[in-house]
């Protein structure tokens, strides 16, 4: 096989929660940039409409705003997906929160965003689209579910995130639960954990602590799109046909030195 069609994603119908910007927008633009139909979804409906807007310059991308922290959102955007498309080829489970708070001052409501939408949306979201990731499965071309951890559920950070942190570990262990479960349906399950890239998720804490994280990063720097686009196009194509329960970490080596 040509390496151009073991990494290709043309054509595929491609869905990315949390789409709308950071890592799931660098995903996303990915996607679409080498030919796939994109769906992506985000709360922020504006926001969510108009990156569609703009990757629909470059190709193929649709907005369906949903919070998928609500079960009753996580059924709505399952149904408008099914209306639109007969098969998903590929799901990345990317939407997020984080909260940080001192253990004494950890409130409940920091803990039950963070798992709803971190953990609990993988699951159901993934549970309601089986039935189309199964319908563009095959036993040599297996459809493609990527979770989105973090490197910190694979290590202690430095900060009081505990819920964050928590619920990126339980993504790494649902990952591999899912894919002994859903290989047999022929659904591959995989994971990337990411290490810092920017966000607005991370751009409190690179404030805060950009020296010493830098310092820690063996290759001296953040994440940029590139760097998210080569993972999550590998993932995505035949090129990962044997992967399955597997966390691809892509921190610059950051979580070898903490």
């Amino acid at each position: 096989m040509k390496i151009e069609d073991l990494f290709s994603v043309r054509d595929k119908v491609v869905v990315v929660t949390g789409g709308s910007r950071g890592i799931g927008e660098m995903i996303a633009r990915a996607m679409v940039e080498n030919g796939a139909r994109v769906i992506i979804t985000a709360r922020n409906a504006a926001v969510c409409d108009g990156l569609a807007a703009e990757l629909s310059k470059i190709g193929n991308c649709i907005s369906i705003p949903a919070d998928l922290s609500k079960m009753d959102e996580i059924e709505r955007f399952a149904t408008e997906v099914a209306a639109r498309e007969s098969r998903i080829d590929v799901l990345f489970n990317n939407a997020g929160a984080s909260w940080g708070a001192p253990f004494d001052d950890f409130p409940e409501a920091g803990w039950d965003k963070v798992m709803d939408l971190n953990v609990k949306s993988i699951f159901f979201l993934t549970q309601r689209l089986i039935k189309l990731l199964e319908a563009a499965a095959t036993p040599d071309d297996f459809a493609k579910v990527i979770n989105i951890g973090s490197i910190d559920g694979q290590r202690v950070s430095e900060v009081e995130t505990y819920s964050y942190a928590a619920s990126k570990a339980a993504v790494l262990h649902l990952t591999r639960m899912m894919a002994k479960f859903l290989a047999g349906r022929h659904v591959a399950v995989n994971a990337i954990a990411p290490g810092f890239f920017p966000s607005k998720m991370t751009a409190g804490l690179m404030d805060m602590m950009s020296d010493e994280i830098l310092g820690a990063t063996p290759m001296r720097r953040m994440g940029n799109p590139t760097d998210m686009a080569g993972v999550a196009l590998f993932l995505a194509s035949r090129a990962s046909g044997f992967l399955c329960g597997s966390t691809v970490t892509v921190d610059g080596g950051y979580k070898t030195t903490v």
